[in-house]
This record gives structure tokens, sequence and C-alpha cells, in this order.
């Protein structure tokens, strides 16, 4: 009988389909490119994107649940087999599931001239069918610790699932669908970034001359993640409680005080560390911005779905984990070459940009050079790893 290695080695369809992640950071890379050229264009021309959607909704949709489905699905079907110790899932199973993905946006992208239930139910079923490929590769390897995975999956289609609704009805961008989603995502990430930032910088600490070294995980953590779940909840459910501000507010400090822990000022030499620092602050800033949303001229606009949750927390994290995870599991140096150093610059700038222009009254100028930059990011982003995604691992 052949081992795992021998196995994956004996291997004879298309590399992209080899490892979860090579078809999924790809596309989510690429759909982070493409749908926001879409949106600006139409945005400058004043044309509408062919959705049921409006421009707006769209625009949120695509990428809180569409580019980041990708992210996710990429993550979980190339760290599921370290957890069950089974084969990866490869070959025709993840040609179809990103089939699948790829389905969704096509139908997103044109649902005007299809039937919305038919749109609808394209989109809501790829993350569906990744919870069935996930369960079965857990229940199969007895990794029963790791099912609670399935219930974020879950919630994650289920605020999908109201997304539509919401949009169907009246409008997505205002809801509970977008503000769960967000919510949802910005949790995981302080759950997994909880764990893997002070890990891989502490790893790489090691490596440099003696100082401090990140905090291990203990009872603030926990209690900061518990204060912003529940400002989380609050700003979900409730955003105009008079509760939701000064829990976001809490939850903002908590968080600053948690990434402070970490030490990233000690990675700023190595830009595949501190890009993770970085991203993860913009989520006490997005906490500080509804806080804050009453308060300051423009921030109640900012405070509804702040971009420092999408585009800097999400955006920028994801990024981070893209570029790290796809040069590890290749074989390659985890080291950022001025190539990569240049991605996170251009993607970073964007995000500055987009945030500054929340608060000026002629946004234009700046929501153009941000999504430039934006684009630019991750277009070289695609184009750099284009080795990685499509031939052999080093």
């Amino acid at each position: 009988m052949k081992t795992t290695s021998q196995q994956r080695r004996a291997y004879q369809g298309p590399i992209i389909f080899s490892l979860g992640f090579r078809p999924f950071f790809f596309g989510a890379g690429l759909w982070a490119a493409l749908a926001m050229g879409v949106w600006v264009v139409s945005l400058a021309a004043g044309l509408d994107v062919p959705s049921y959607f409006s421009g707006v909704d769209w625009h949120l949709h695509e990428f809180v649940f569409g580019y980041t489905s990708a992210v996710i699905a990429g993550f979980l079907l190339t760290a599921v087999p370290n957890w069950t110790g089974r084969m990866p899932v490869m070959g025709w199973p993840v040609a179809a599931l990103a089939g699948l993905w790829l389905a969704g946006r096509a139908a997103m992208l044109f649902s005007a001239y299809l039937p919305p239930s038919l749109a609808i139910a394209i989109d809501l079923s790829f993350v569906a069918v990744l919870a069935l490929i996930i369960a079965r590769e857990i229940v199969a390897g007895k990794n029963w610790r790791n099912l609670k995975v399935l219930i974020i999956l879950a919630l994650i289609g289920g605020a999908n699932g109201l997304f539509h609704y919401e949009a169907l009805t009246s409008a997505g961008f205002d809801g509970y669908g977008i503000r769960a989603g967000v919510g949802l995502i910005i949790m995981l990430i302080m759950v997994v970034g909880g764990r893997i930032i002070p890990s891989f910088t502490r790893n790489w600490l090691m490596r440099q001359p003696k100082g401090r070294l990140p905090a291990p995980m203990d009872g603030f953590d926990k209690a900061t993640m518990l204060v912003s779940g529940v400002a989380l909840l609050f700003w979900v459910a409730v955003p105009e409680s008079v509760a939701t501000r000064p829990l976001a507010a809490l939850a903002g400090l908590l968080n600053l005080i948690r990434l402070g822990r970490w030490v990233g000022w000690r990675s700023l030499s190595e830009p595949l560390v501190t890009i993770l620092h970085l991203g993860f602050f913009f989520i006490p800033l997005g906490f500080l911005t509804i806080a804050l949303g009453e308060l300051l001229p423009g921030w109640h606009r900012a405070s509804q779905i702040p971009h420092a949750f999408t585009a800097g927390a999400i955006g920028l994290v994801t990024l981070a984990m893209l570029t790290r995870t796809s040069l590890g599991h290749s074989g390659r140096p985890l080291k950022a070459t001025w190539a990569i150093t240049a991605i996170y610059a251009s993607v970073l700038l964007a995000v500055l940009l987009r945030l500054v222009g929340e608060f000026l009254p002629d946004v234009e100028p700046l929501l153009h050079a941000a999504a430039t930059f934006w684009i630019l990011g991750y277009a070289g982003f695609v184009v750099y790893y284009l080795p990685i995604f499509f031939k052999p691992r080093v």
C-alpha cells in the first residue's frame, strides 16, 4: 500500500488541482483584482453592474462572500490533511469545487439575466459543498475536535443567504447579512490570527538577537476575544443600541493591547511577518470606527461597514496568508522578496487611501487611486505566484 507522500507524488493530473490552496488562492487573488476593476469602471462610467444586486450590494457581496470564501476553501483544504493525517483532496473534486466557486462569481455578476432563485442557489451551493467535503475528511480521519469548523461554514453560509434575502427585499448593504458576514470573518481572524501571528513572530525572532518575545496565549487573549465577540454581536444585531459603541470601544482598546503584546515592531525587517501585524491592527481600528460613529464628522457612514474591517483587516490578513502559505506549501523559503514587499505596500496604500476617503467630501479621486493600488497589488500577486500555482513543488 502506498504511503501518503507516495500517493501525492503519483498524482498525474494538472498541478493547479494537486492541492486546495493552488486554485483557490489563485482564484481569490484574480477575483480581488477583477471585481475591483468592474466596480470602479461601473462607477466611473455610470453603468449598472448586470446583476440583480445593486452596484454597492454586488461590490460588498463579492468581496465578503466571494473572495473570502475562496480564501477559506484554500486554507481548509490545505489544513485538513494536517489535522486528519489523510491524503489531501486533489484532482477532479478540487477542480469541480473550484468550478462551482467560479460559477457562483459568474452567476452573481450576470444574475440580471438569470432567475434570481437559480443565481442564489449556485452561489450558496459552494459553501454547502465545501462543508460536505470537509466533514467527510474530518469524520474519516476521526478528527472530531475540528468538526466545529462546520459551524463556522454554516454561519457564513447563513449570513450569505440572509444577505441575498435582504438584497431582494430591500438593500443588502445596510442589512444584518453583510454585518454578520463581516463579523464572522473578523472573529475568525481574531481566533486564527491570535495563534499564528505570535507563533510566526516568535519563530522568526528566535533567529534574531535576543529580545522580547510575543506573549503566549493566556487569559487576557480569551477575555479580549469574549468582549470582541459580544461587541460584534451587538453591532450585527442592534447597531444603534446604546451598548454597541461602548462595547466596540472596549474591544478596540483590548485588541490594541493584545496586538502590542505580540511585539510586531521587532519584525519590521521581515515583511512576511510584519504584514500580519499591520493587517491585525485594522481590527481595533474597525472597532474604534464603530465606537466613534456618532461623534466625529463622516464617521457615521464609515461605521456602518467599516473599511478598516473589510479592506484593512480582511484584505491584508488574507493577503498575508495567501502569500505565506503558498510559499511554504510549494517548498520555497519563507522570505519576502522585493516583489512580495511591493505587493504588500500596494494593497496597504490602497487601504489607507480608502480610509482617508471616508472622511473627505470629494472622495472620487481617492477612490480611484485606492482602487488602482488595490488592483496593482492583487494582480501583482497573481502574476508573481503563477509558477507556484501551476508548477510542481520545488
